[in-house]
């Protein structure tokens, strides 16, 4: 059994870290820290834990964190973690983070968009936890930067196209919208019932700091510099991700070409889905899952190929990563614990 701790369990991502890790068949859940609910059994944070799972959170402390673990699952806010995680690595531990403190190869990139880096020394060994692109660098790593859920979105039906040269990457424009819970728990004012309940609206627009993230693994990835437009929304729904994403083509192709590029491309990985050409994703269908869910279609007229990918924020664009990652780093197969049916509704 693989002994796991995670610290901000009480979070919405550390929370359904906890729902994840509860019912996985090889981990054992040693230790959970919350420095709001220090002291608070974990069913008292949240009810649906009634039953099934009353472990006392903690205060965060490193000596109880790396006696009671072997991995550790850092879901806490940006900044906190680069103070941290050099500790538990220097105690033979493995992380996977949820902040994008290790998210970046490139530090000034980061401290433009975030704040600076106290442990930027790690960035190099440090790999991007998107878990499909990035299997075998993912295995062997003591430190992994899960991905950012608006990225997830976005790369994942992006990278075959870019790789294979059937997009130009100079056109590329990303529509995402998101539920609320991707503002995490803490109150904010723009996720209040009545500010959100009745609203759609777009924010940061071409100023996001996953934007940064996106330009540089997809540059990485097409082996060229690429730069999208990037524009979120706030749509009023609890959890789900959607992200359209436009680009013209740079070679002639049809739908078949496009088809057969993302699905070679993602052979044998069980958690991207090609919908059928009479199908277009839907975050009802992934609810609650670790799918991804991709569908395209030909714009002929205008040349350009119009793509959609739909995840659950909490899951595959967050804890649901998080485990697949931790899946890969301790070779297993990567779905294990993480084969639940989407939500029918």
């Amino acid at each position: 059994m693989i002994r796991v701790g995670v610290i901000g369990a009480t979070g919405y991502a550390g929370a359904e870290l906890v729902r994840i890790l509860h019912g996985h068949p090889e981990t054992e859940l040693t230790i959970l820290t919350s420095r709001q609910y220090a002291g608070i059994p974990i069913n008292r944070v949240y009810p649906s834990f009634n039953g099934i799972l009353d472990t006392v959170c903690e205060e965060f402390s490193m000596d109880a964190v790396c006696e009671k673990a072997d991995l550790i699952f850092t879901a806490l806010p940006h900044k906190i973690p680069m103070e941290i995680v050099p500790d538990l690595l220097a105690k033979g531990k493995r992380v996977v983070d949820f902040s994008a403190d290790f998210r970046f190869k490139n530090a000034i990139v980061y401290e433009a968009h975030y704040q600076p880096h106290t442990s930027a020394y790690l960035l190099e060994k440090a790999v991007y936890g998107l878990s499909e692109i990035y299997t075998d660098e993912i295995k062997t790593a003591g430190v992994v930067g899960n991905a950012g859920c608006y990225p997830t979105s976005v790369m994942l039906p992006l990278i075959p196209l870019l790789k294979a040269g059937i997009i130009d990457e100079k056109t590329i424009i990303c529509d995402s919208k998101s539920g609320v819970s991707g503002a995490g728990r803490s109150p904010n004012l723009s996720s209040l019932y009545c500010e959100a309940a009745e609203s759609f609206k777009a924010y940061k627009v071409a100023a996001h700091r996953h934007n940064p993230e996106i330009n540089e693994i997809l540059s990485m990835q097409a082996g060229k510099a690429v730069s999208v437009t990037f524009v979120p929304h706030l749509v009023p729904m609890s959890r789900g991700m959607l992200t359209t994403t436009y680009g013209s083509l740079a070679k002639p192709v049809d739908s078949d070409e496009i088809r057969e590029c993302i699905a070679s491309f993602y052979k044998g990985r069980s958690f991207v889905r090609l919908c059928p050409d009479n199908q277009m994703p839907n975050t009802l269908h992934v609810r609650g899952s670790n799918y991804c869910d991709i569908g395209f279609t030909l714009d002929k007229l205008n040349n350009r190929l119009i793509l959609i990918s739909v995840i659950d924020n909490l899951v595959k664009g967050a804890a649901g990563q998080a485990v697949q990652n931790m899946n890969i780093m301790n070779g297993l197969d990567e779905t294990t614990g993480l084969e639940f049916v989407p939500y029918p509704i």
